[in-house]
């Protein structure tokens, strides 16, 4: 069929309808989001996953064409991201950075951790380093979305430059714009972690499963973002999917917890799940004994937790005011200090974290220092901390327990 130079300016040589580029562009833009989630994110910076040489290889050329990422330089940020969470050093902290700045202009801290040659090297091990990346996605990087603006004008027209510029836009946006923003700033927590990470939404669907960022940062090698029965992670549908056709290999997941009756004293089994699942550890601790605790200091006062304690403080009160500002901080403290049971709760929990955080002693001194903690707590005279404590020594990975 001939095209005329105006058809073909309008719509290129296959003059699609706007149903058939919307479609196109929702096919190509989560195309791009599974290529930097799948390979950059779960199987390249995390080792989660492993794919068929040939996928891995679209993959890579596909964010080339579409993002002109390179694949060492993406896992060494991302792996320096989670190094120094949340520290001066954080490539794309809101906490550092300011909201507005990670969410407005994460590509220019891409830039500048790109930059970084040291880190790269340093963060960057393990990528592909074979004789295409070295010669073309490499050297070539702004060249794939180059070609695809050419690509893009030929089929669709003046229409296919527009479908482009939003190809172009949709990574930087949702990834260094809404997951490394709002993704530690606005959300739910699962799992009371060192750092602000949340999860946006239990749905993991539109931008890959990265939606479900808290969980990601409680189990950073999982490659399964879903953690409780009602959330879901699409990206990980997609590898169940590929994995039943042996395009996948699993090799790490989050370790499922378990719960032993009535374990007299914290064993090996008890320390060695600890250390799998110290968030969620710290986390049964704040909803199991600190919530309850303040549930009932402001019973004791006639009123609310929002009347005893602003909301600000509250959460402050979960990571001892970790992320307040100074005054607030201090304001959290002299309120902690003036009631003697919230910080007897308060200074167990700090020991405990203690205890989960040394990497330092061998095994034998960490149970020993985990066994004087229940010890302490049981004597504490404080029924959640007791009951606590009674839960905490039976913990175990399900399946690793003979």
């Amino acid at each position: 069929m001939h095209v005329s130079l105006f058809d073909f300016l309008a719509g290129g040589l296959v003059q699609p309808g706007w149903g058939t580029l919307a479609l196109y562009l929702l096919v190509a833009t989560q195309l791009s989001i599974f290529s930097v989630s799948l390979y950059l994110h779960r199987s390249m910076a995390h080792r989660g996953v492993d794919f068929h040489p040939v996928l891995a290889h679209f993959f890579r050329f596909w964010t080339w064409l579409t993002t002109s990422m390179i694949t060492k330089e993406w896992a060494a940020i991302h792996r320096k991201h989670h190094a120094k969470c949340e520290t001066e050093e954080d490539p794309h902290s809101p906490m550092q950075k300011g909201i507005k700045t990670v969410f407005w202009r994460g590509v220019e801290l891409y830039r500048a951790a790109r930059a970084q040659r040291d880190d790269i090297e340093k963060y960057g091990k393990g990528c592909p380093e074979d004789w295409i990346e070295r010669h073309v996605y490499t050297p070539h990087a702004t060249m794939g979305p180059t070609l695809l603006l050419f690509i893009s004008f030929a089929l669709f027209g003046f229409a296919g430059v527009a479908v482009w510029a939003i190809q172009m836009l949709w990574i930087p946006f949702w990834a260094a714009g809404v997951v490394n923003g709002l993704g530690h700033w606005w959300g739910y927590r699962n799992f009371e972690t060192d750092d602000t990470a949340t999860n946006l939404t239990p749905w993991g669907v539109w931008i890959g499963g990265e939606e479900l960022h808290n969980n990601h940062h409680a189990f950073p090698s999982s490659a399964k973002f879903a953690l409780r029965k009602w959330e879901f992670d699409i990206g990980w549908a997609i590898i169940r999917g590929l994995q039943a056709l042996r395009l996948a290999k699993v090799l790490r997941v989050a370790p499922t917890l378990d719960v032993r009756p009535n374990i007299a004293v914290p064993d090996a089994d008890t320390l060695k799940a600890l250390l799998a699942v110290r968030f969620q550890a710290m986390t049964d601790f704040q909803r199991d004994v600190l919530k309850p605790a303040l549930h009932e200091e402001a019973a004791t006062t006639g009123g609310k937790r929002r009347a005893l304690l602003p909301r600000k403080l509250r959460k402050g009160l979960v990571d001892d005011g970790r992320w307040l500002k100074p005054d607030a901080r201090q304001q959290l403290q002299a309120w902690i200090a003036q009631r003697p049971r919230i910080h007897a709760l308060v200074e167990h929990r700090a020991k405990l974290s203690a205890v989960l955080e040394s990497r330092s002693h061998n095994a034998a001194e960490t149970l020993h220092a985990l066994q004087a903690w229940c010890h302490e707590a049981e004597a504490s005279g404080i029924r959640a901390l007791q009951e606590f404590s009674a839960r905490l020594k039976g913990y175990s990975l399900r399946g690793v327990r003979a």
